[in-house]
């Protein structure tokens, strides 16, 4: 009956150290959330700080967010709002993310790619889209918030 007990008490033991020498083989996971930062930011359109947000296809930087935020104008009623945060490896202080083309923003550093319509993935090695802002216009007046 000892020779039993001491049998299990080894197996789990060894079962414990297998999956302990697993766990440590395994490449760490990259921390994939960008920092939460309140935002609430109101532009007009009509400034010549912002003319480039006076028509469809026109972008600006903006500071705010984690990294600072980049706008884009959809279409005459409809904006989209980024944190230029990049989302392939959130503690690299490198991971920026610039205006590449007119329909493509970059980190440089790790050259992903993001579509500046919707913030999602065209080009990896980043996995997630860039974090969105919610936007809201009457018109004349942009309000970006979270």
């Amino acid at each position: 009956m000892k020779f039993y007990y001491t049998s299990r008490i080894n197996l789990a033991i060894m079962a414990l150290s297998v999956s302990m020498f697993i766990c440590a083989c395994r490449p760490q996971e990259q921390q994939t959330v960008i920092p939460y930062i309140p935002i609430d930011v109101t532009l007009f359109t009509s400034d010549p700080l912002f003319i480039d947000l006076s028509v469809p296809g026109g972008s600006a930087f903006l500071n705010g967010g984690s990294r600072g935020i980049i706008v884009y104008r959809l279409d005459q009623d409809n904006f989209v709002a980024f944190d230029r945060h990049c989302t392939y490896d959130v503690n690299n202080p490198c991971g920026i993310v610039e205006l590449n083309s007119d329909f493509f923003l970059q980190d440089f550093c790790c050259n992903s790619q993001f579509l500046i319509t919707d913030g999602s993935v065209f080009s990896e090695p980043a996995q997630f889209p860039l974090q969105r802002y919610r936007t809201v216009f009457d018109g004349n007046t942009l309000r970006i918030i979270n």
